[in-house]
């Protein structure tokens, strides 16, 4: 159950998931925050975190969604917090991610990590461009699966 704020709002807590914390799951993050801004609370963590990178920050940009306040974070910064769900968005996080005390559900939305592509600077924009606008279309389908329901 999603915790009230002082505004006695319940808003559905969101953890996203990857190696890095450098790219999916800050999409993804970025992402929930922009389209469920007062629904839904999103965080994200890596299991090895190191800095996000700037073809993330870019296609944000792009986007025209706020990079303010994300920075990449180790997943132990949040042992102790129970989430509403936890979703891993790589393979590699999916077997590594520890289970979160009072951990609601776990999903696993596998992406590719554009990080890996090697190229032009055009073809590796390409990917996160791909991989943000999976994200995105997921982030969508979620929303309308979670939806707050009226009394």
């Amino acid at each position: 159950m999603a915790p009230r704020h002082e505004d006695g709002i319940a808003r559905t807590s969101v953890l996203f998931v990857c190696t890095h914390n450098s790219a999916r799951s800050i999409m993804a993050e970025a992402l929930l925050r922009d389209k469920g801004v007062g629904t839904h609370e999103a965080f994200s963590a890596g299991t090895e975190a190191t800095e996000i990178r700037p073809l993330t920050l870019r296609v944000l940009n792009e986007a025209g969604i706020s990079t303010q306040g994300l920075r990449s974070k180790s997943y132990q910064e949040y042992l102790g917090r129970s989430f509403d769900y936890v979703i891993t968005v790589c393979d590699a996080a999916r077997g590594a991610c520890p289970v979160f005390p009072g951990e609601g559900q776990r999903y696993h939305w596998g992406y590719d990590d554009p990080a890996a592509v090697i190229g032009t600077e055009a073809a590796r924009l390409a990917a996160y461009r791909r991989v943000f606008t999976a994200i995105s279309e997921r982030i969508d389908l979620f929303l309308d699966e979670t939806a707050p329901t009226s009394v």
